[in-house]
């Protein structure tokens, strides 16, 4: 192995991928442009989402209650609803969506306070749906507040004071700083890009340069070079390389850039603030953020992955003899990276000594921890070493592969 005669592999190769049009958009322009378009359509797409339910209030439905019209029309005067009364098929109409929610009120609802006894009521939604949820979360509060100015009533019939039902009050507050606030909002979803964009920019620059050297004839004219068969492939590798971590770091930039701009936005807007938040003070206060020092974390740790991603697809092209072969047998392994990628998302699912030495679902499960402000550093010494035993086994392995003439010329 000669240092020089890999570079010099390296170079070529570099200034070839440099002339290519489609790498480049891949390494600049599809990062430049996805992490602005996915943070500004998910900012607008929640912002329209909170506008037109509180501009369309929910439609809900009054099923009973015929002998409490004093609850009823309190409820019809309730500002953020739309109430009627409960067709016969209102169970359909909820999954229609024409009716968010539905509100039983049992027989002599009204009579049962007055005569200080107990009664249930039951609310009708359906689950998973965002208006449905929201109009039974304002019947649930409704309800709420004519417990309590029941129960008022009734301790002062007693003549009670009006905190003898409640002893003491429950406060909760928020003790994690920002950064944590924003690892949670964000923890998923910057691991899951960085690795979907770093596997994605390895498969196009591999194939050309395995599968693509074969069916184009070059690959007999770069063997019969002076340079090593170990040069040759360490120089391809570290194009490959390059070009995975150029992608991940422009991601980076992109990403930081999009939530700078997007929370300026936000701090900037009071309308927009107000409406959400409740307060343009209380909204910049709000405004999550992610550490630095972890951002780096997440881009060392993304390295070896890079590497193993580098190696597999070079091998794996290595293997085909067309462009179109080599497709097929990388195409099937993104799902293969993006299934641990995306169970290091799910809730419940933590870092611990397993899963530190699952490959991808480790660096997805630490990035979380990372951008959190969170350093576990006996955990991530692990997945940081048995990432790069990983990394360089298959470097290794295509290493060997690229010096068998049966893989480099099979038919």
């Amino acid at each position: 192995m000669k240092l020089r005669d890999t570079f010099t592999v390296y170079r070529k190769e570099l200034c070839e991928a440099l002339r290519d049009r489609r790498t480049l958009i891949s390494m600049f322009l599809v990062p430049a442009v996805i992490m602005p378009a996915i943070f500004f359509l998910f900012g607008t797409a929640t912002y329209q989402l909170m506008k037109s339910t509180r501009t369309q209030p929910p439609v809900v439905a009054v099923l009973g209650g015929e002998d409490s019209p004093a609850v009823r029309a309190q409820l019809e005067a309730a500002e953020g609803l739309v109430v009627v009364s409960a067709p016969h098929d209102w169970r359909e109409r909820i999954a229609d969506k024409q009716l968010r929610a539905v509100v039983e009120i049992p027989p002599r609802f009204e009579a049962s306070l007055a005569g200080h006894a107990s009664a249930q009521v039951k609310i009708y939604h359906y689950e998973g749906e965002f208006k449905s949820g929201f109009a039974a979360g304002e019947l649930r509060r409704f309800f709420t507040e004519l417990r309590e100015r029941t129960l008022a009533e009734r301790l002062t019939a007693r003549s009670l004071p009006a905190d003898f039902a409640r002893p003491f009050e429950i406060r909760s507050e928020n003790v994690a700083p920002p950064e944590k606030v924003g690892g949670a909002a964000f923890g998923g979803f910057i691991p899951y890009v960085l690795i979907l964009l770093s596997f994605t920019g390895v498969i196009y620059p591999a194939i050309d340069l395995m599968a693509g050297e074969k069916e184009r004839g070059t690959m007999e004219t770069l063997l019969c070079s002076p340079a090593a068969r170990l040069d040759l492939v360490l120089g391809k590798f570290l194009l490959v390389l390059t070009i995975s971590l150029t992608t991940v770091l422009c991601s980076l930039v992109s990403m930081a850039v999009s939530l700078v701009a997007g929370g300026l936005m936000m701090v900037g807007s009071g309308r927009f603030t107000t409406e959400l938040a409740g307060s343009a003070a209380g909204g910049a206060a709000a405004l999550p953020s992610l550490d630095p020092l972890g951002l780096v974390g997440v881009v060392v740790l993304v390295v070896p992955l890079a590497v193993l991603f580098a190696a597999v697809a070079l091998t794996l092209s290595l293997f085909a003899r067309t462009q179109k072969e080599a497709q097929t047998y990388l195409g099937p392994l993104v799902a293969v990276v993006l299934l641990p990628a995306v169970a290091g998302v799910l809730p419940g699912v933590e870092l611990n000594s397993t899963f530190a030495l699952v490959p991808v679902l480790n660096v997805t499960l630490a990035c979380k921890e990372l951008v959190s402000g969170v350093w576990l550093w006996p955990q991530l010494a692990l997945i940081f070493g048995s990432t790069c035993v990983y990394a360089a086994a298959s470097l290794a392995w295509c290493v060997r592969m690229f010096s068998r003439e049966s893989v480099l010329f099979r038919s």
